[in-house]
């Protein structure tokens, strides 16, 4: 086995991290419990099994392996996936700073792109063409200012807000292993982020997304990111939840106003009711992130007592509450949530079916209306997130058109007819 290198593991080392991080109800809380313990992953593999029997009296948890380890790190080799640890100098710095950090991550791609300032941009997979058109521009504008554009990796907005930024470098969270990115037609959008970006995930190399592993990696995405914009949600969105760990942990929140007359703003409204900052150009994020730049959160959203008395995201163990008066270390903005029932269309995707402006599927006159919203959009822009040839569009408006359900504006833009129901 190699030595380590100043803030890096050696090679044996990393098969005792991979190790602890992988055993059952061990999370970031309980690794960092273990490792201050013990003082080292080894020692703490050791003495795992006693003290998660006296903690769940009697029941003995299945610790990860060593050959599971190692068939790990090779399969990260295989993909040209390294692991960095909180105190890697290649470990972005901002992730460092939250509570519940994840102790090892598996990073492909160009590693000085998480030192950068990062913001976060999220919002419905079902996007309209309004939000698409606007997550762009968003995205563009803030890379000019050298953010690197950290997203989910999702369909609707968070694609858009990669696939703009491939060549300033972007940063995608994934759900599940390197090796199962998720959604699978995503799979060549992977590719060219790791060109110039970073793909970055906090789960087993061959790990399968699950439902609850979206919100997971939304402390992750937020996280990553002196500030998140939610761009267009719905109310249960998986982009509320983002934002809710952005407040907790101390980062700006910024909403996008959408029509109230669009189920797919009523999350962002709602976000901008509590506190949330408006964002209806990119000059309003660049002027309060250069104002705030190195200064503590102004506000506190959410504090209404809604996330009260829930458990945390993260199942883990607490191996020495009751022992010897120790107990998880709590730093600032402690609440924790478990957030709601994955989103409708989160357990969608899960399941195979369809969504999203991408699904090859859907037929031109699916994919034109599902992007019409009451708020107008430029025709050529419609054209360029449809995907579609213009006159395919052009044949699905004159169709809409027949049906009453557009209404044409000034500057050949064109609107989902106010008594149109989405």
């Amino acid at each position: 086995m190699t030595e380590a290198s100043p803030g890096r593991l050696s090679e044996e080392q990393l098969v005792d991290w991979l190790r602890l991080i992988r055993s059952e109800n061990v999370g970031p809380r309980t690794f960092r419990q273990l490792i201050n313990r013990f003082g080292g992953a080894g020692a703490a593999l050791d003495a795992l099994p006693s003290l998660a029997a006296r903690s769940l009296r009697g029941r003995v948890i299945r610790i990860a392996t060593r050959e599971e380890a190692l068939r790990e790190i090779e399969a990260a080799r295989v993909l040209g996936v390294r692991f960095a640890t909180t105190g890697d100098p290649d470990y972005p710095s901002l992730l460092r700073e939250i509570a519940d950090a994840p102790p090892l991550i598996a990073m492909r791609g160009v590693s000085w792109t998480a030192q950068r300032d990062g913001v976060a941009i999220v919002g419905s997979r079902n996007a309209s063409a309004a939000g698409l058109a606007f997550a762009e521009r968003l995205a563009r504008s803030l890379a000019l200012e050298n953010y690197v554009i950290v997203s989910g990796l999702a369909r609707g907005i968070d694609a858009v807000a990669h696939r703009a930024t491939l060549e300033t470098g972007t940063i995608a969270v994934l759900a599940g292993g390197h090796a199962r990115p998720y959604p699978a037609e995503h799979a060549r959008l992977v590719e060219e982020i790791a060109e110039r970006g970073l793909i970055v995930s906090e789960m087993p190399i061959e790990w399968e997304p699950r439902g609850r592993d979206f919100p997971r990696r939304n402390r992750i995405i937020s996280g990553l990111s002196r500030a998140t914009i939610v761009v267009e949600a719905a109310r249960r969105s998986g982009s509320l939840i983002t934002a809710r760990f952005a407040n907790e942990q101390g980062r700006e929140v910024f909403a996008v106003p959408g029509s109230p007359l669009d189920p797919r703003a009523e999350g962002v409204n709602d976000l901008i009711r509590q506190g949330a900052t408006l964002c209806a150009r990119p000059e309003d994020v660049i002027s309060v992130l250069a104002e705030n730049a190195g200064t503590p959160p102004r506000k506190n959203l959410f504090d209404d007592g809604s996330l009260e008395g829930q458990d945390t995201l993260i199942d883990e163990l607490d191996l020495f509450a009751g022992l010897d008066g120790a107990a998880f270390e709590e730093r600032a903005a402690p609440k924790r949530f478990s957030p709601p029932s994955p989103p409708a269309d989160c357990v969608a995707d899960l399941e195979g079916r369809p969504r999203g402006d991408e699904s090859p599927q859907r037929d031109a006159h699916e994919v034109v209306l599902s992007l019409l919203g009451p708020a107008p959009i430029a025709i050529d822009d419609l054209i360029r997130v449809a995907g579609l040839t213009a006159r395919e569009v052009q044949g699905v408006l004159v169709e809409l058109d027949i049906e009453g359900r557009v209404q044409r504006h000034g500057a050949s833009s064109v609107s989902l007819a106010i008594n149109y129901k989405l």
